[in-house]
């Protein structure tokens, strides 16, 4: 199999760590460690990598958890992918100022298109991440709460002609419901963009797993991002680690 990256999902409200379902607010279950603790658990079972998000701050536009975001990215022997609040060029150049290896971008890309097409020029495509989360394909923004007027795949090629690299897909239909990814649409998406493609949402076994690894090697897709699989059990991350090797 083509070797992929993992992205263990840590999403951060209320200084706890959670999930929600289909970006829902008001539909949370809360894991009782907090993120560091939880981002610990992970570097020791393997991961390289681990995917922050603020839903505090995608929310109200504010880093909310910055604090724990720079101690992860710093005490622990993993890179850091941040989402979530990140409005400005002042809360990107702060991320990647102190220890962050990325920052995803998601409304902003919507909303100053050109001032992110500058960012990624600044610190490059690999720094910069766009982070799309589409309904029925269209982008959604602020913390799921509105919607664009914008495909996924118009976004998608707009940044790939400003030097983006890496674009993280969320399909909100199945976020957070573990009733399998939406391949189809990722890879849709790598097609028309040519862009490294992280899948998120709707990962529910080892299966899935594989089956976004059997999609890599015909396509620009390069990673998964998981979360309420590993918080219910349904297979740990050395599982998934074993599974793309």
């Amino acid at each position: 199999m083509s070797s992929i990256q993992v992205y263990p999902a840590i999403d951060m409200k209320g200084g706890k760590c959670v999930r929600l379902y289909q970006g829902d607010y008001d539909q949370e279950t809360i894991y009782g460690e907090s993120p560091f603790e939880m981002a610990k658990k992970f570097a020791n079972e393997g991961a390289t990598w681990i995917h922050l998000v603020d839903l505090d701050g995608a929310k109200d536009g504010e880093k909310i958890h910055a604090n724990e975001v720079i101690r992860i990215a710093n005490e622990l022997p993993v890179k850091v992918q941040i989402g979530g609040g990140i409005r400005s060029k002042e809360d990107v150049s702060y991320y990647l100022d102190n220890g962050v290896s990325r920052v995803i971008i998601g409304s902003l890309a919507i909303s100053q298109p050109e001032l992110v097409a500058e960012l990624i020029e600044e610190y490059g495509g690999d720094r910069i991440v766009i982070g799309l989360d589409a309904k029925d394909g269209m982008v959604a923004t602020h913390g799921w709460l509105e919607t664009s007027g914008k495909s996924a795949v118009e976004v998608g090629q707009y940044f790939a002609s400003k030097g983006a690299k890496h674009v993280i897909f969320t399909d909100i239909a199945t976020d957070g419901t573990l009733q399998g990814p939406n391949l189809k649409a990722n890879k849709e998406l790598a097609e028309a963009t040519g862009l490294s493609i992280i899948v998120s949402g709707g990962i529910s076994s080892l299966e899935d797993i594989g089956a976004v690894a059997e999609l890599a090697k015909i396509s620009s897709v390069s990673g998964v991002i998981t979360g309420k699989a590993l918080y219910n059990n349904r297979f740990t991350l050395s599982d998934a680690l074993q599974k793309i090797n």
